[in-house]
């Protein structure tokens, strides 16, 4: 797949290791209700950065915050080294946008479309190649009003790209895409990546967060839990593992934190080293997301 290439801007702050996006303590409120409370995050520059949790956890308030489209309570809040309250023209031609909603008219083809938000950046993608990109050459004639919802999905991620942003925002960009189409995104967000985009995404599908993030941060009830590689999520909840066999007939299953032990156990203790029905199962990154979730809501604090 041929690469998006971001152009960085003059006004790019030149420490290297100055994260893309940094936040203390940020909350937002509804109704005097916290849906934001507290949160403190660092994206950093060219990773693929996750931000999972259960509907109504706040990934999509938080991403508003950080695209400057809502205004914060309190916090700080630093996105390619400017608030985004203040950000200017020159900051937001830095900063890439797919919201759950698309802006694009009904009206328009897809092409003419694409051709339209072009005139909005400096450096636009060539539209022919930005279809491609997404997989809408053969669309490119068809009214928006007339695309499946997945072919819309397409065309926000296309806008939201066109202007070979330095840092991408995708809530949730591949709600309602088949598998075969979300294949095509991952590829496309690790072509980005490559190219030196910073992204951060919100997904309700941990195969995506494993599949595209150097790091993911679980949030729930509006509260940041933990920050880790996806393989790293959780660490003490993957410390143990599942052994399931049968005995006697009898299906047995044990949680253990030393699986290797009960296994030479079992082992000896069975004539030719043949335990029916033996199964070792750690938890996976979907087993300890539920449990994070389900343990800080537990925890109303």
């Amino acid at each position: 797949m041929q690469m998006i290439q971001p152009v960085p801007a003059p006004s790019r702050p030149a420490p290297d290791d100055l994260p893309a996006v940094r936040v203390r303590g940020l909350v937002k409120r509804y109704g005097g209700r916290a849906v934001v409370d507290g949160v403190d995050l660092d994206v950093r520059r060219g990773e693929v950065f996750a931000l999972l949790g259960p509907n109504g956890a706040g990934k999509t308030t938080t991403v508003e915050v950080l695209a400057g489209v809502r205004r914060r309570d309190a916090g700080e809040v630093r996105v390619l080294g400017v608030d985004p309250v203040s950000g200017d023209r020159a900051w937001r031609d830095r900063v890439g946008v797919v919201a759950q909603t698309t802006g694009a008219g009904n009206a328009l083809t897809v092409r003419e479309t694409v051709d339209h938000f072009a005139h909005y950046h400096a450096t636009p993608v060539p539209s022919t190649e930005l279809l491609d990109l997404v997989g809408l050459r053969d669309t490119a004639r068809t009214r928006v009003e007339k695309l499946s919802g997945g072919q819309r999905r397409r065309l926000e991620v296309a806008l939201g790209v066109q202007g070979r942003p330095e840092l991408l925002f995708l809530d949730e960009p591949t709600t309602g895409l088949d598998p075969a189409a979300r294949r095509q995104f991952w590829a496309l967000v690790r072509s980005l990546r490559h190219a030196g985009t910073t992204v951060l995404l919100t997904t309700h599908y941990l195969d995506e967060a494993a599949q595209l993030a150097d790091r993911v941060g679980v949030i729930t009830a509006g509260r940041l839990v933990e920050v880790a590689p996806p393989a790293e999520l959780g660490g003490h909840l993957r410390a143990g593992a599942t052994v399931r066999w049968t005995e006697d007939g009898v299906p047995r299953e044990v949680h253990t934190a030393t699986p290797a032990a009960l296994l030479r156990d079992l082992l000896a203790a069975v004539p030719h080293g043949e335990v029916p029905d033996l199964t070792v199962t750690r938890p996976d990154l979907e087993d300890v997301y539920l449990r994070m979730v389900a343990a800080a809501e537990e925890d109303p604090r």
